[in-house]
């Protein structure tokens, strides 16, 4: 869904004014459109929940969550993926329904796990060792059947028979096509039992004969921002291995295979991003296939998709303000002035806003690229190429590198696109900057759907000496 439109040189989201926005809610201000959020949505269930009899999908909330979100899956009948207490905690303010969160993460402490299992999440995804004795000694102990707390959101359970259903995350061991800070499946990564490994399979035994939680299924996930299904495929493979094997050896047909999630979105025009149905269609014929010949129970196929409902759903807006040009002949590390030659640096021209890597921390981290465009200045050419930059103090605080712009002058307002997923999730205070706000669009309307971080936010918690 094409949501943008240019109106007497002005850019429309979604029906409403960007330039206007910004003037309204002020910048820098993240905007989400709902349309695109529901548009993905709706071909996430078309291609897959609606089309293949028990799948299903869990939004991964962190890629872009706040309460508004949550009643946004919600609505569309999503589950929810948690990876902390602060996102289990937001689910619950939310009143997120408990049995359709799937609890998540490396190294969950005792706390989280206790709010988990009062509020009675549906799934706890064991990640490492150890954390199956935790979670039992947690649910043993009946904490979530008594007030222990005292945060009336952790509410007393009536159900002393509640069982949390656990899956084991394994690292099946493949390479895939993507940045390493973002490549989950591959040996090395600190996620995940080994898919053959002996401490697994002993694991699985211990949860299968267990009377304090069932034994759901296994859960593995390669990477994000997956242009092809080849590492996707691979890992599946060795994940059907585990299903026939825990077969042969405990006589149990697995309930749920999760596949976990990873899809392309577009960042720039060089990026060609596949429909869901691409990445699927592969992967549920390969489980029926495999199922058939081994004579095994097709287990439910879980996806976790969350860059790509959010991803291209995202603006942030931005004001211009700092314009400098540089020489290729300025000062060098020593201070002394050289002539150009092949190793200086070309000049460069620097538009400085009024936010950077405390709200898109992802160029900074591993060179993630972003195309833009002046907002209330959308219908001219783009003949100036300049270096986007930010007002964090650090050199490397650059949000687009190239970028391909209109003439711009200070005041201008900057749009970024497919900021959706990773901008607001990830944002900081650095330089004690404020967190910026979130307003959500639709047919010509806009709404604040968080409130931007104000400086007596910011030092609320301080205590004086």
């Amino acid at each position: 869904m094409n949501v943008f439109e240019t109106v007497n040189g002005r850019l429309f989201m979604d029906g409403v004014d960007l330039a206007e926005l910004a003037a309204e809610f002020g910048t820098p201000l993240y905007v989400m459109s709902r349309s695109v959020i529901d548009d993905r949505i709706a071909e996430l269930k078309r291609d897959f929940t609606e089309r293949y009899p028990n799948a299903r999908a869990a939004y991964a909330s962190k890629a872009f969550l706040c309460t508004a979100l949550c009643h946004i899956v919600d609505e569309a009948g999503l589950s929810l993926d948690v990876v902390s207490g602060g996102e289990l905690f937001t689910s619950i303010r939310a009143k997120f329904p408990a049995e359709r969160i799937e609890f998540h993460g490396n190294n969950k402490t005792r706390a989280e796990l206790e709010l988990a299992v009062g509020y009675g999440v549906g799934r706890i995804i064991v990640d490492a060792p150890g954390e199956l004795d935790l979670i039992e000694d947690v649910v043993g102990s009946k904490y979530g059947h008594e007030q222990k707390s005292g945060d009336s959101l952790c509410a007393p359970s009536n159900d002393v028979a509640y069982r949390p259903r656990v899956l084991f995350r394994v690292n099946p061991d493949v390479e895939s096509d993507t940045h390493d800070h973002i490549s989950t499946g591959h040996g090395n990564s600190k996620f995940g039992f080994s898919y053959d490994s002996a401490e697994l399979f002993d694991l699985i035994g211990r949860a299968i004969r267990s009377n304090i939680v069932d034994f759901e299924g296994i859960h593995f996930h390669v990477g994000s921002q997956l242009f092809t299904n080849d590492s996707r495929l691979a890992a599946l493979r060795r994940a059907l291995g585990i299903l026939k094997e825990v077969k042969i050896r405990y006589g149990y047909d697995t309930p749920e295979l999760n596949i976990g999630g990873g899809f392309a979105i577009r960042y720039t025009s060089d990026d060609d991003p596949r429909p869901f149905g691409f990445y699927l269609e592969p992967v549920m014929r390969e489980v029926e296939e495999y199922c058939a010949a081994e004579g095994l129970k097709p287990p439910a196929v879980v996806v976790e998709p969350g860059r790509s409902i959010v991803g291209e759903a995202g603006v942030t807006l931005y004001t211009v303000g700092a314009i400098r040009e540089t020489r290729a002949d300025e000062r060098k590390g020593n201070g002394s002035l050289r002539a150009p030659d092949a190793s200086a640096q070309s000049a460069r021209k620097f538009v400085a806003v009024d936010g950077g890597m405390t709200d898109n921390i992802r160029p900074a981290l591993y060179g993630a690229k972003y195309e833009a465009v002046v907002a209330n200045r959308a219908d001219k050419p783009a003949t100036e190429v300049v270096t986007v930059v930010g007002k964090c103090c650090e050199s490397g605080d650059r949000l687009i590198e190239g970028a391909r712009l209109q003439t711009v002058a200070p005041g201008d307002i900057l749009a970024v696109y497919s900021t959706g997923a990773y901008g607001y999730s990830m944002a900081s205070n650095y330089n004690k900057l404020p967190l910026p706000a979130v307003a959500l669009v639709e047919n010509g309307k806009a709404r604040l759907i968080v409130r931007r971080q104000s400086y007596e936010d910011m030092l609320s918690r301080d205590l004086p000496l």
